[in-house]
């Protein structure tokens, strides 16, 4: 089977035959894979910033955002049926006892740092025509949901950091003061802060709306942009980067309540904490890259909001099963809201072997490319 694969030695990205995989125990299952989403993860895998082999192996199958189908079944699976759509988890549990995350079946919450992720970091990834993994990573999407399947692991990013959100906030009285505003749900009197409009940053758009939030992107381009055209067809607001500095948001937003952050610019991500308002939380989701850029940052000012203004600062990655469910709920969801706003996430599809110019290259103003093995 035809695989896209990195030799971290050699530094070389290839498109090489792998032997196909096979069912080894009762509970593994075999997947054809449809969709592999293309995202920054992966052409920093290809400009080898990171990438760990597999033990014993001198290359990397790569690819871990995926939509496959269920081709074959161990005798003692139970969850999923030949012909059922799945999206696999990334994250693997690490070796250790210690670790009650990983033990508990939470191992974006590992301890020790030892979690494997496929097609990342000493387990082969999803970018090739066929894979075997255990049942209980194995996550069913609905056929209804085919075409865009494949976003469902972005979008647990979003699922998670909304789930953390939830729980800290529950510390304060944070509900709405009845009555709610007509058809924006429970957190109606609650705004929202995304920034950056790439396809985490605009899954979580969608996932805030969806819950109700009053949502605001921002990021470069124009609002009459594809992106600024797609925020206003959810309902949200567009504010243009270019134009508006990050001290002027609370004066055309108002108080915020949440920071979505998802741009891996450290720089806007703390700017954009020191205008968070009263009892508001700023989720980080995205990772600086590794060479050094320092950035000037008045502590002082940001500890004091922070304490004086009851604020929390998480971090997220990863997700539980749990959040890729949920993951698969909110896509439904938006698939019934904004079915074009959903399908036009998804600018491109490309055969396996166009590998080179989606890992390698900058495609022109694409949101989410998708390459098909299958």
């Amino acid at each position: 089977m035809k695989a896209v694969v990195i030799f971290p030695s050699s530094r070389e990205v290839r498109l090489v035959d792998e032997p196909a995989p096979r069912i080894a125990t009762p509970t593994d299952v075999r997947v054809r894979i449809l969709d592999v989403g293309i995202c920054g993860t992966d052409k920093e895998l290809c400009a080898f910033k990171y990438g760990t082999p597999p033990a014993g192996s001198d290359h990397l199958v790569i690819g871990h955002e995926s939509l496959g189908e269920v081709v074959e079944v161990g005798p003692g699976v139970s969850r999923v049926a030949v012909g059922d759509l799945v999206v696999p988890m990334v994250r693997r549990p690490c070796a250790h006892p210690e670790c009650g995350a990983c033990a508990s079946g939470r191992q974006d919450f590992c301890s020790t740092n030892a979690y494997t992720e496929r097609g990342i970091k000493e387990r082969h990834g999803f970018l090739t025509e066929l894979i075997v993994d255990d049942e209980r990573y194995l996550n069913v999407v609905p056929r209804e949901l085919r075409a865009v399947g494949v976003l469902v692991e972005p979008l647990t990013i979003a699922a998670k950091a909304l789930a953390q959100v939830r729980q800290i906030q529950q510390r304060l009285p944070w509900a709405c003061p009845p009555p709610a505003a007509p058809g924006r749900g429970a957190n109606a009197c609650h705004r929202a802060l995304v920034l950056g409009a790439g396809p985490v940053g605009l899954l979580g758009a969608m996932a805030l709306a969806t819950d109700g939030f009053e949502t605001f992107v921002y990021s470069r381009g124009g609002a009459e942009s594809p992106r600024g055209r797609l925020v206003r067809e959810i309902g949200g607001t567009f504010i243009e980067a270019e134009t508006t500095p990050v001290a002027d948001l609370p004066r055309r937003i108002g108080a915020i309540d949440v920071i979505y952050e998802a741009t891996g610019v450290s720089a806007l991500a703390f700017d954009a904490l020191a205008v968070l308002g009263p009892n508001g939380a700023c989720v980080l989701t995205g990772v600086p890259g590794r060479e050094p850029a320092p950035v000037t940052v008045d502590t002082d000012r940001l500890m004091r909001g922070m304490v004086l203004q009851n604020q929390v600062l998480l971090g997220s990655v990863n997700a539980s099963r749990d959040d890729f469910e949920a993951a698969v709920r909110d896509l439904g969801a938006f698939r019934t809201r904004w079915p074009r706003a959903l399908d036009a996430l998804i600018t491109g599809r490309f055969p396996l072997d166009a590998y080179a110019g989606q890992l390698l290259a900058q495609p022109a103003d694409a949101i989410k490319n998708v390459l098909t093995p299958a």
